[in-house]
């Protein structure tokens, strides 16, 4: 953790949409003008997509053991640490773009499912901001989650998460639905061991809950919207937070524990808004006063 140089890290797994917490979080940072330097966990990836497909096949025929994006082979996270490291320490560091499709290649440069080449970091930057799979991650002398200031889970229940990526995966990126559940299941291993523990350390837990029936989610023709779900917020350390107030700005929450507030989905933007904005201006205060 670092007082000058601050780290703020949302993690979740494929299609859990943590891209739109994103969001939420770049909309503090413009009002606040704050100048975030963003990182992509997809940019920490080990392996292009040529070279992960072949490994994935070569996996699938037995010769050699199982991989996928949610597991430390297939990803840089040694590195991944030690840029939380030199950025928490100097605000320095290396950063790379993954390109996902051909907007981006357009934008970027380079072809789709590569990246682009290291660039150092963004001069002078307020904090990192990153999102992606692996922000709480800690196994073995891998300790990515010791170094960040303010760690957020976003966590669908398993039905909802798997109907956004097989929707995601078919209509946006032309996968077919057998190749979308193969991959469910060739990660389910990893998600288990190396994605769920990072809920236990995170700060603040999002978990959306739909309330329309999500039972076979391999037949759902459409997302359940925000207007259909209620999302369960989970406080680590639930003192400094003010529930009164919450309740009170956020139509129909309520608690369900001590440290939780239960509210409408389509409420999940505007309670983002209320809690993690004073946690970054503390932050930022912080900042100022150490300087």
């Amino acid at each position: 953790m670092s007082t000058l140089h601050p780290i703020i890290a949302v993690t979740g797994s494929s299609g859990a949409g943590t891209t739109t917490v994103m969001k939420s979080f770049a909309h503090i940072f413009r009002r606040e003008g704050i100048r975030a330097q963003v990182i992509e966990g997809d940019s920490f990836h080990r392996f292009d997509r040529a070279d992960m497909r072949q490994r994935v096949l070569e996996a699938d025929r037995g010769a050699a053991p199982p991989i996928s994006h949610f597991g430390p082979d297939a990803n840089l996270l040694a590195e991944l640490a030690a840029t939380f490291a030199e950025y928490g320490a100097s605000g320095g560091g290396r950063v790379r773009r993954y390109v996902h499709d051909a907007a981006e290649a357009k934008e970027l440069g380079g072809e789709p499912g590569t990246f682009t080449d290291w660039q150092p970091v963004m001069p002078d930057s307020d904090l990192l901001f990153y999102e992606g799979l692996h922000g709480g991650y800690v196994r073995g002398d891998v300790d990515v989650a010791r170094h960040v200031d303010l760690l957020v889970g976003v966590v669908p229940i398993i039905n909802l998460e798997w109907i956004q990526k097989l929707h995601r995966d078919r209509h946006e990126r032309g996968y077919s639905q057998d190749a979308v559940v193969d991959t469910i299941l060739r990660r389910m291993p990893d998600y288990v061991n190396h994605i769920c523990p990072q809920f236990s350390r995170t700060h603040v837990n999002f978990q959306r809950v739909p309330t329309v029936d999500t039972s076979n989610p391999f037949i759902a023709r459409d997302i359940p919207s925000a207007d259909e779900s209620m999302v369960v917020i989970r406080f680590a350390n639930p003192k400094g937070i003010d529930f009164p107030y919450l309740q009170s700005m956020l139509h129909n929450s309520w608690m369900s524990r001590p440290n939780n507030i239960v509210v409408p989905g389509g409420q999940m933007g505007l309670a983002m808004q209320f809690i993690f904005t004073p946690m970054i201006l503390r932050l930022m205060d912080q900042k100022r006063r150490a300087r």
